[in-house]
């Protein structure tokens, strides 16, 4: 049954129903078809017999006109439901009573007269009375209008030039570093602004300047706010706090006045933090946009942000910090040297990283004794302190779930699926046919990336639908910082795994394989074109890291273009073929795999060591983690589990890449004689 909607009091309601009474009652009280006249007047109607009612008041009399005296006195326009009063001042209603007994004796009348001997009152407030109300409504709208309580951005239509930063004084912030796990290097940056918020004269008695501002620069989610908090919380000084679009309003010149009003109330408190998150939102680059015109507001507000920073004025103590994930974009004059002076780098954690941010994260979850942090650590590459966060807060809701009294390892690697893969779908129907070619098309990435020496090791394989995908395969990436080029073909070469196992145990194609060529498609590109790593077109890059991208143009002529198509084309059909032939050469392993998995649904790293025995090339960030294992006396530690498919890099040996590229030149010179 729908929920009902009940009518909700709005006090606009209110003044809209009194706007219309009185509109009603100015109307028909033009309408009302009531005259003033002099005694005589009144006497001549009243002999006349033109009177059908007579009301004595305490100064005045009035009567109802009879339907004859109503168009006489009013005109033709008057009607039967038209109601014709006159009425005319007495000296005093006793006086006047005795005149109307007078008119009875003498001229025969015989009007109806009453008394009203109630006072004035009413009409009094019918006269008066809607002007008092516009009056106290006024007051009202106008009041709410300058309540810093009130609407407007900034405190009411009068304060909108406010500024709406929040402020935590001094103390309120109980965020510390020991609360920012991981970030090691960008803490370091940060620690300068603190010490001199400390203590300012150990800097100024040598002659230095602590930076006005530091910029952090970072993906979504790596902690940048929290950074900044950390720092106010340490330095114990006020801390006011906004984003970026509080700046922006509709009304021209409220922007800029908002940043003066900051600016002011910042150096009130100083020292002090002022902290600008999503600054890309008013620090865009001026001049992107010429057809808007000269007035814009965002540039206004800019050029006030500016001058504020580093103007005529002196803004001693008070030190910005700015966040952003699109430094790219912002305006170079915001950072150039004596506004933003530094650029903080927050990146994406690494491995070391993720396992303390783990730690903080897991403070409050009632974990089992069977979770390892290390794991949890190794399993979650290119994971944001976010997306950490969602994983710790994803498992304490599995573990409820299942009416557990703590939070154990499957519940994390349950956790990491559902945030990697999405949600299984079991309930999905799928034919015998449909299950069987999955199999076989996921028994080909996992074949492939077993026998290829920079592919990323397996962990695990499912042919379970979850999420979009009717099938889904886990790796350990590598904590790669470069990336050689064999690498990225083996990477291909184990993406197109799936499309040549069909091709080959299936004797056709589906449209399984679409996000496989898609991401092949993009990396034989970015070879190509961005690393220069094309034989045809070397050492050439057509990439631009100001994020222009050119434009409508493109850098590179139309011959230039074609050579690019053939050359990711050429690319993209050696690793294919390449894939089928080392398919062809383990081919009884691969249909062993198939099996494994239309019994199981689920396959493991032990299980394809089991077929094709262990993997020739251990992994490099397995033997980080065994080192640091063995510096710790903590033993080896053999678990294995889900990962995500993202691909952080790490440099290989110089002898392992020199070895292999021998082996592509024997390869090739033997293709050449045959």
């Amino acid at each position: 049954m729908a929920n009902k909607k009940f009518f909700r009091f709005n006090l606009a309601w209110l003044y809209g129903g009194i706007l219309i009474v009185l509109v009603i009652f100015y109307l028909t009280n033009n309408q009302s078809y009531s005259k003033e006249v002099n005694s005589t007047q009144f006497e001549e109607i009243a002999l006349g017999g033109g009177m059908k009612e007579i009301t004595i008041y305490k100064d005045h009399a009035e009567a109802q006109l009879t339907d004859s005296a109503k168009r006489v006195i009013f005109g033709n326009e008057a009607t039967e439901n038209t109601p014709g009063i006159i009425k005319t001042n007495i000296p005093s209603s006793d006086s006047f009573a005795e005149t109307v007994r007078h008119w009875k004796e003498d001229y025969n009348t015989n009007i109806p007269v009453t008394y009203d001997k109630s006072s004035d009152y009413g009409a009094i407030f019918w006269s008066v009375g809607p002007f008092i109300l516009l009056i106290v409504f006024w007051f009202f709208i106008m009041r709410n209008m300058s309540n810093p309580g009130g609407g407007g951005g900034g405190g009411g239509v009068f304060n909108v030039g406010k500024s709406t930063a929040r402020l935590y004084e001094k103390g309120n912030t109980r965020i510390t570093f020991n609360d920012v796990a991981g970030l090691s290097e960008a803490k370091q940056e940060v620690e300068e602004i603190v010490q001199f918020l400390r203590n300012p004269s150990k800097y100024t008695e040598l002659g230095g300047k602590i930076p006005k501002g530091a910029l952090l620069v970072g993906p979504p989610g790596t902690g940048k706010t929290l950074l900044a908090k950390a720092v106010a919380g340490e330095a114990d000084v006020p801390f006011f706090s906004l984003s970026g679009s509080d700046f922006v309003e509709m009304f021209v010149g409220v922007g800029a006045s908002r940043v003066r009003d900051l600016f002011r109330q910042a150096k009130e408190k100083a020292p002090c933090i002022v902290f600008i998150d999503e600054i890309d939102a008013v620090g865009r680059a001026r001049g992107k946009n010429p057809s808007m015109g000269g007035n814009d507001e965002r540039e206004n507000t800019l050029n006030q942000l500016l001058t504020e920073m580093d103007g005529f004025g002196s803004n001693s103590g008070v030190i910005i910090l700015a966040a952003t994930n699109r430094a790219d974009i912002l305006d170079k004059a915001l950072l150039r040297a004596g506004r933003f002076d530094r650029q903080i780098y927050v990146e994406l954690p690494d491995l070391n990283d993720r396992k303390e941010i783990f730690d903080v994260h897991l403070r409050k979850v009632k974990i089992d004794t069977s979770v390892d942090r290390d794991l949890l650590a190794r399993q979650t590459p290119g994971f944001s302190g976010a997306d950490i966060a969602n994983v710790c807060n994803e498992a304490a809701l599995i573990a409820a779930r299942k009416n557990k009294n703590s939070v154990e390892k499957q519940d994390f690697m349950d956790a990491v699926d559902r945030i990697v893969g999405g949600l299984e779908k079991r309930s999905k129907i799928t034919t015998d046919e449909e299950k069987r070619s999955i199999a076989i098309h996921e028994a080909g990435h996992a074949s492939l990336s077993w026998h290829l020496q920079y592919a990323n090791p397996l962990v695990k394989v499912t042919i379970v639908p979850r999420g979009k995908a009717l099938g889904a395969a886990w790796y350990l990436p590598e904590e790669r910082q470069i990336t050689p080029r064999e690498a990225m073909l083996d990477e291909m070469c184990a993406t197109l795994g799936g499309r040549a196992a069909e091709e080959l145990f299936i004797g056709r194609i589906s449209t399984g394989a679409a996000n496989d060529l898609e991401r092949v498609t993009k990396q034989a590109y970015a070879m190509v074109v961005y690393f220069g790593m094309s034989e045809r077109l070397p050492n050439l890059s057509y990439y631009d890291s100001t994020g222009q991208e050119y434009g409508f143009s493109k850098p590179y002529s139309e011959t230039t273009a074609k050579i690019i198509d053939e050359e990711v084309s050429r690319i993209v059909n050696e690793q294919y073929e390449r894939a089928k032939r080392i398919l062809q050469e383990h081919a009884e392993g691969h249909a062993q795999l198939t099996e494994v998995l239309l019994d199981n649904e689920v396959i493991y790293t032990e299980d394809v060591e089991k077929i094709f025995g262990k993997r020739q090339w251990k992994s490099r960030t397995e033997e980080i983690l065994r080192d640091n294992e063995a510096m710790k006396h903590s033993g080896d530690n053999t678990d294995t589990g889900f990962t995500s498919t993202t691909t952080i890099e790490v440099l290989e040996p110089e002898e392992i890449v020199a070895e292999a590229k021998e082996e592509k030149e024997e390869k090739e010179e033997e293709k050449n004689k045959s």
